[in-house]
């Protein structure tokens, strides 16, 4: 039977996330609207988005936040092709934006030494492969496959290398050891539920000395140039962005950092995507027709949480006859209102993805539950 509970707020969207709960456009600061970036009020919102997020993660002293253009990828674009060339390579990959690593660095970088460490969806790499005296860029997060990195404790603690981290879908949800991360990426369209087009960059002062004494044979673009002279480019990290950035979404983020830090600060975020995956592990548990993509808890992730379909007459269609199944499914629960964009990624395998991070509430998630149960009997009678 179709249910009548309904999600509160049916975003379950990968990215951009649901805005964080109470979200009202009316109570941004709009002051900054109309103002230039480099006033004394933009470079002091800036500043601050800089500011409170280090503070808000908790980060180690001598650690640089950035705001950068061009969302996430912007960031882990001008960190690789700023850093790298000056040592060997270890890239690893267990979905498609790891994958999207590999090509840039393999196909438009053109490195030689390079070791892709490759994990099909649903597993990792090993990561124990990853030589401490190379460069090693991973995501900490498969968003389109539902696998994390379970801990740190892979990365050599006097390693000669840097750790390059595309840490999107991660940052704000898990807990990361920061003093083995070298470079860390994210977006605000991801944990935090912000607005896109704007990604963030924190390098640690290893990362800031390869700047410094290294310059790659190729020629960067204007908004990767992270140096000046020779030397890092501190305004990046003050406030003063590369390129003109919209203060709407400078204020939209404060916003959720604010609303971040009421909550009790980065164990109380943690805690609400923990236990968002704890509810609809449970469901999941008690469905019969669908299972977790990623098998082992260990690396599971807590926010693009990833689904297949385990009924035998579904799975025994054709990938394209199951893609359309699930399109079908998402039709369904989008003409109730019940839950949006909770198909997987496209180059994922045919599935589900639940976005379960912070700003999801719990209840949704538990309403969520019968909805896709009513979805999928829908769809399969419909076949």
């Amino acid at each position: 039977m179709k249910p009548t509970n309904k999600p509160g707020n049916p975003n379950f969207s990968s990215g951009p996330c649901s805005k964080r709960p109470g979200y009202d456009l009316a109570n941004l600061d709009t002051r900054s609207l109309g103002r230039s970036h480099r006033s004394a009020l933009g470079k002091e919102l800036l500043g601050r988005a800089c500011i409170e997020t280090a503070e808000l993660l908790g980060l180690p002293a001598g650690y640089r936040v950035g705001v950068v253009p061009a969302s996430d990828t912007g960031a882990m674009e001008m960190a690789m092709w700023s850093m790298l060339g000056e040592r060997p390579v270890d890239v690893l990959a267990w979905e498609s934006f790891g994958q999207g690593w590999v090509t840039d660095i393999v196909k438009q970088l053109k490195l030689d030494n390079v070791n892709v460490l490759n994990a099909e969806y649903g597993e990792l790499p090993d990561l124990s492969a990853a030589d401490g005296g190379h460069d090693v860029v991973f995501t900490w997060n498969g968003t389109t496959s539902g696998v994390k990195v379970p801990d740190g404790d892979w990365i050599d603690d006097d390693r000669t290398g840097l750790t390059i981290c595309d840490a999107t879908s991660a940052v704000f949800a898990m807990p990361l050891p920061w003093k083995k991360l070298d470079v860390v990426t994210f977006s605000w369209q991801k944990v935090l539920g912000g607005e896109g087009a704007h990604g963030m960059l924190i390098l640690s002062p290893r990362a800031v000395e390869r700047l410094e004494s290294y310059t790659p044979p190729w020629p960067l673009p204007k908004i990767f140039r992270l140096t000046k002279g020779g030397k890092l480019n501190e305004g990046i990290f003050d406030g003063a962005t590369i390129n003109t950035p919209s203060m709407l979404c400078v204020e939209d983020y404060i916003d959720a950092l604010k609303w971040a830090a009421s909550l009790g600060g980065l164990d109380a975020l943690h805690a609400r995507a923990d236990r968002n995956a704890a509810v609809l592990s449970a469901w999941v548990e008690k469905a019969p027709w669908v299972d977790f993509l990623c098998a082992d808890p260990a690396i599971r992730s807590n926010t693009s949480v990833c689904l297949k379909i385990v009924d035998a007459e579904i799975s025994a269609l054709d990938d394209g006859a199951q893609r359309a199944f699930v399109k079908a499914m998402e039709k369904l629960l989008d003409s109730e209102d019940a839950a949006y964009d909770v198909g997987g990624y496209r180059d994922a395998p045919p599935g589900l993805r639940i976005w379960c991070g912070a700003t999801v509430e719990t209840s949704d998630i538990e309403a969520l539950g019968p909805w896709l149960d009513w979805a999928f009997a829908s769809a399969k009678a419909a076949l």
